[in-house]
């Protein structure tokens, strides 16, 4: 659902053998609060104290030094230190080296695209169902964390090379589904407010 209070954190076994960690949200900001408000206990209760630092990746919007700013003030006010992969030489190599992974919200196949483009589908991948990192997505990052993309509400600005995302989760998720108001006369499609 698109209320913003369902947060999904489970563990089962990845394709190694190894528990995914995955925290799963449906938006990073629910009206009336602050950027990841809603769900900043479950983040703390996710990462631990384990980890230092959360490689952030920003692709999903077009204004990622912006965005970026927003995630550091959120995820440093918890404890954490916050590296944006946009700001790295080699993205390649900053998934490898990363502690945790958080892929925020915005446009769902501008995302994706960034992330067939810095070839960083497999990586994550391996660093999350392998490695057993620390995976957290919003909105469009948890659209990714499935196997495609064919369920996001979100409009193609872009076309990525696939529409098969992360598949760390052998299903697909709509973030932003809404149950039908049945005493609206609307006809058009429902959507909740993009992070």
């Amino acid at each position: 659902r698109g209320s913003g209070r369902a947060v999904v954190a489970r563990t089962p076994r990845g394709g190694m053998g190894r528990p995914r960690r995955l925290l799963l949200v449906s938006n990073s900001t629910l009206h009336g609060g602050g950027y990841l408000g809603h769900c900043q206990e479950h983040i703390k209760s996710f990462l631990g104290e384990k980890v230092k630092r959360v490689l952030f990746v920003p692709y999903a919007l077009h204004d990622r030094d912006a965005y970026t700013r927003t995630a550091r003030a959120k995820f440093e006010s918890l404890g954490y230190g916050l590296d944006s992969i946009h700001e790295s030489c080699d993205p390649v190599e900053a998934v490898r080296k990363s502690e945790a992974i958080f892929i925020g919200g915005g446009n769902t196949f501008r995302l994706l695209k960034a992330l067939y483009d810095n070839n960083l589908i497999q990586e994550i991948r391996k660093r999350v169902l392998e490695d057993g990192i620390p995976y957290m997505g919003s909105s469009a990052g948890t659209n990714v964390a499935t196997i495609s993309i064919n369920t996001t509400n979100d409009m193609p600005i872009v076309y990525p090379p696939s529409l098969q995302a992360l598949g760390l989760v052998p299903f697909n998720i709509n973030p932003h589904y809404l149950d039908p108001d049945v005493k609206s006369s609307h006809m058009g499609v429902s959507k909740a407010c993009q992070s």
